[in-house]
């Protein structure tokens, strides 16, 4: 099969087109034939390097964490999925790789494609949407009537946020260019800051929730707009000790992570505030639930470009510019 490889952590040096072998299918796995994939800017940040003391890659590493295809084989013991199913997915950390035309996947971590769906929007969805249903619906519990402010609502991750959010019956306030505000309202925001011209710092108060996925600045402004006992949960770090946990890292790194999350957590201690790391994980149950969300026409994927496969290092390039509004596809058959 091709596939786009990297040999070594580089911020600069482009993927590599290679023959690699078709992936050897577990008891538990599925392989699927990959018809479109979507670049995230974890595989920018896998690429450079940030999280290798935390995720620890071999190479040469296949980058790719979202896929939608059609299952073409099936492992023995795989009780959930057919030969000929069109599915979606996220895979686990370190079985990650759709930057290829097949992947082998636990059959725990797919789910059905929506019906109402093309394999470019399938695969628009799931590391994204997994990582706001991880952080509404299982950490933060938002309720109906609860505020909750999105930082970048017209990227990936933020334009599925305001829809999950409005879904949940909470106010949203976001932040984005003022070329993207009528979209953005679109999809449920309620107050829209321009990012450029304004501080939400001094817009913003008394907020339930902030999913913060900016730079240290914006996570300290965020602890200042949040009422008592309300949460700030950051998907763009920095980590934090209850993570070093989950994952199972050695004692050095949870104590070097401890330090590194100390100033984050001793600044909303001080505001009566919650600060939590969110590093989101493959979940096809939940990824099955989002999927009916999508069929009954409550959320609905926003996609920028669509590049063919051998453009996927000019799609890397797109997504690291930053200016994508929703996501960048891959469409690979």
């Amino acid at each position: 099969m091709k596939a786009y490889t990297i040999n070594k952590y580089s911020k600069a040096d482009k993927l590599q087109l290679i023959d690699a072998p078709e992936p050897i299918v577990n008891e538990n796995e599925v392989l699927v034939e990959i018809h479109a994939a979507s670049v995230n800017q974890l595989d920018a940040k896998i690429k450079s390097g940030e999280f290798k003391l935390l995720v620890p890659y071999k190479f040469p590493l296949i980058l790719g964490h979202d896929v939608a295809g059609i299952i073409s084989k099936v492992g023995s013991k795989v009780s959930r999925f057919k030969i000929g199913d069109e599915v979606f997915a996220r895979p686990a950390d370190l079985k990650i790789g759709t930057f290829a035309e097949f992947i082998a996947i636990n059959e725990n971590d797919v789910a059905l494609k929506p019906k109402n769906i093309s394999m470019e929007e399938a695969a628009s969805i799931p590391l994204v949407a997994l990582t706001v249903w991880q952080a509404f619906v299982e950490k933060a519990k938002l309720q109906k009537g609860q505020k909750v402010f999105i930082q970048a609502g017209s990227g990936g991750v933020g334009t599925i946020a305001i829809q999950l959010a409005k879904h949940l019956g909470a106010t949203v306030a976001t932040t984005t260019s003022a070329s993207n505000f009528e979209l953005v309202k679109n999809l449920g925001a309620d107050v829209v800051i321009d990012y450029k011209t304004q501080d939400f710092e001094t817009i913003l108060k008394d907020y339930d929730l902030v999913l913060n996925s900016q730079d240290a600045k914006s996570l300290e402004k965020s602890f200042h707009i949040l009422k008592s006992g309300g949460k700030v949960i950051s998907i763009s770090g920095p980590p934090d000790t209850d993570f070093a946990k989950e994952i199972g890292l050695s004692w050095f790194m949870k104590m070097a992570i401890f330090f590194l999350s100390r100033k984050a957590k001793n600044q909303a201690r001080k505001l009566g505030v919650d600060y939590s790391f969110l590093f989101m994980r493959a979940n096809g149950k939940q990824l099955s639930e989002i999927g009916k969300l999508i069929e009954t026409g409550v959320i609905r994927p926003i996609i920028d470009k669509v590049f063919p496969f051998e453009q996927t290092n000019d799609a890397m390039a797109y997504v690291e510019s930053g200016r994508a509004k929703g996501k960048v596809v891959v469409k690979v058959k």
